[in-house]
């Protein structure tokens, strides 16, 4: 079960001891029927993120979607406006973070987790790092300018005065194909 990378600056990622008093497990191993997931939650918030990234397709955006949780419960949820704003800087991500930092009243993000259906771009990354937000949870890889894992790992930079958590490939599958269904979508209609 090998569908998602762990990057965390310093420390391999460990399920921690269940409420049942189990032992800390690796991720990557096979889990039993009866063992609750460790990705389930990830599962229900990546499933916002995706229906966000839905109605940002419908709108003829590029379809990303981003949530931000903070205590149980999503405090941001956008998805990319390029298109509709006119602003080369409205991406799901900055989009969430900015409301985010709204509805807690501060810039720093610290018991935040940011869950997007695109690794963060160089940019976002860099406002992931700039909020303290210590959890990014993304669905599918960006070959072309992933700046947690693929091309660049700017939010575990052990050079820069924040580092955060991040776990990719969640809902991965669904991620793409609503990426690559947008682009096919695009190509017939001759643009982009």
């Amino acid at each position: 079960m090998n569908w998602f990378r762990v990057r965390t600056p310093g420390k391999p990622f460990r399920v921690p001891a269940s409420p049942l008093n189990r032992p800390p497990v690796n991720v990557s191993a096979e889990f039993p029927e009866s063992f609750e997931h460790p990705l389930l939650p990830h599962d229900v918030w990546m499933r916002q993120a995706l229906a966000e990234a839905q109605a940002a397709f419908e709108e003829g955006e590029v379809p990303v979607g981003a949530v931000v949780v903070f205590e149980g419960r999503v405090i941001a949820a956008a998805h990319n406006q390029r298109e509709t704003l006119n602003d080369p800087t409205a991406h799901a991500e900055m989009i969430a973070i900015t409301q985010a930092a709204e509805a807690l009243q501060s810039w720093r993000l610290l018991d935040c987790a940011l869950y997007v259906t695109l690794e963060p771009c160089p940019m976002c990354a860099g406002a992931i790092v700039q909020a303290r937000i210590p959890t990014v949870i993304y669905g599918t890889t960006d070959p072309k300018g992933g700046a947690c894992h693929t091309l660049y790992q700017i939010t575990s930079d052990p050079r820069l005065n924040h580092q955060s958590a991040v776990l990719g490939g969640v809902l991965k599958e669904e991620c793409r194909e609503i990426l690559q269904a947008f682009f096919a979508h695009q190509r017939a209609q001759g643009k982009k």
